[in-house]
């Protein structure tokens, strides 16, 4: 008999005990023998610079896995970091189906605010036709497209706030002990994610390694803006000017 895996899709930027309430609720009611928790690769060409580096994403999931209620049945993987760039979901798909299909059976949780786009997903009506869809509600998305080809969780835990509500709080230096795992919380703060400081590191090393995009130039001067350094800001805005007049921010 193939063991039932689940993959849950996203780029759990951070992760929160949303998604590992929904993960736990997925092995509660039977709908697999286990969770895989698919972290989205960096997009090199998304125009969210910050995006928090993809295996920081794997090491918060990690942990917040080992405290969740199911550890040995909720995992996260870096599968989709390894693959062919840009990372479609179909793509995933078909490299773990062709290299475990003997052993395991693969179905797909999603949520309905990212259902709502599906059918501009790749080989989507492929993927409709292979694989069992679970769908859970989130607030303002009604599941309408293709309605009859999911199953939707009507009963799935839901949580008010979003992973960018989470960053939003740690860049005011909020306490967010109840939206993440108590070892995600401490993850952050040793490792200043969101924070000013901690992004101007992040933003010097990306520029210092030849990446030349204004936008950096813009981010790491509002930083630098934020901590008072008027000087270093004003040369960073003069710097992604200078590389792109036409930038209005």
């Amino acid at each position: 008999m193939k063991k039932r895996m689940l993959l849950y899709f996203g780029s759990f930027d951070p992760i929160h005990n949303g998604h590992i309430a929904l993960a736990e609720y997925a092995i509660a009611k039977d709908l697999a023998d286990e969770v895989a928790l698919i972290i989205s690769p960096q997009n090199p060409f998304k125009a969210d610079v910050l995006q928090t580096p993809e295996y920081s994403r794997y090491e918060m999931a990690e942990l917040a896995c080992k405290e969740a209620k199911y550890p040995e049945r909720i995992k996260p993987s870096d599968i989709a970091f390894v693959l062919e760039k840009p990372s479609y979901t179909i793509n995933t798909l078909d490299f773990l189906r062709e290299n475990n299909g003997n052993d395991m059976e693969f179905a797909i949780i999603t949520g309905s605010d990212i259902w709502a786009r599906f059918d501009e997903w790749k080989d989507y009506e492929r993927i409709l036709n292979e694989y069992k869809i679970y769908v859970y509600p989130r607030k303002g998305y009604a599941v309408e497209k293709f309605a009859d080809r999911v199953t939707l969780l009507e009963d799935a835990p839901y949580v008010e706030y979003s992973s960018t509500q989470v960053r939003e709080k740690a860049e005011r230096s909020e306490d967010i002990s109840s939206m993440v795992a108590p070892s995600v919380a401490d993850y952050i703060r040793k490792n200043q994610l969101w924070t000013p400081a901690g992004r101007i590191v992040r933003l010097t090393s990306m520029i210092e390694s030849g990446d030349e995009r204004d936008v950096l130039y813009v981010e790491r001067g509002k930083c630098y803006f934020q901590h008072n350094e008027w000087g270093k800001a004003i040369n960073d805005f003069n710097r992604a000017k200078s590389i792109d007049p036409e930038n209005e921010e």
